[in-house]
């Protein structure tokens, strides 16, 4: 070893030796201090950090529920669609059966008995399509919006005010705020 770390040992050793009993003594309590002092912080530590990580998993189950009511919602959103989107596609291949029971009812007839069997249907096959929260929108006589009708004609009418739906040729029909087919009319002074 080198002598000059040897004598850079040695006066520590020396101090060490030259210690009175009553030094001693206070650095043996100030040790047991010491080591009290972070036994009670290990004691405290325990408890902070269960109350931390309660509070975490409390954070991670509210999240879990948020997340879990918003998947709800949307999947009963998204079934409400699908639902209305099937009755759509549905109702708009049958329109035309529903047109032409509306002309079949409209035509004139000898035969009372055909007529009002043609009209219960109709009234049966419209009931059927109120269920399932059809509505039929028939604008005649109100004025003419191009965003929710289309016109396919104009006439000359005196008897009726400037651009007003003068005849209807097919019903617009919606379920709900959606439009499945606006409704095809003849506007009167345009």
């Amino acid at each position: 070893m080198d002598p000059e770390k040897e004598m850079t040992q040695q006066p520590a050793e020396d101090q060490q030796e030259d210690v009175s009993p009553e030094q001693g003594e206070q650095d043996v309590q100030q040790e047991q201090a010491q080591q009290d002092t972070p036994q009670a912080e290990q004691a405290q530590d325990p408890a902070e950090q269960l109350k931390k990580e309660l509070a975490e998993q409390k954070d991670k189950y509210l999240r879990l529920m948020a997340e879990y009511d918003n998947y709800r919602k949307r999947t009963a959103k998204q079934q409400l669609e699908i639902r209305d989107s099937a009755i759509g596609v549905t109702v708009r291949s049958i329109l035309s059966v529903y047109d032409n029971f509306e002309r079949a009812v409209n035509t004139e007839s000898s035969d009372e008995k055909y007529k009002s069997g043609v009209e219960m249907i109709f009234k049966q096959f419209t009931a059927a399509l109120e269920k399932l929260k059809v509505t039929l929108c028939d604008p005649t006589g109100e004025p003419f919006d191009p965003s929710t009708a289309n016109a396919v004609s104009t006439i000359e009418d005196p008897e009726l005010g400037d651009n007003v739906v003068a005849q209807v040729f097919e019903k617009g029909v919606k379920i709900g705020d959606k439009v499945l087919r606006y409704p095809t009319v003849v506007v009167a002074n345009p």
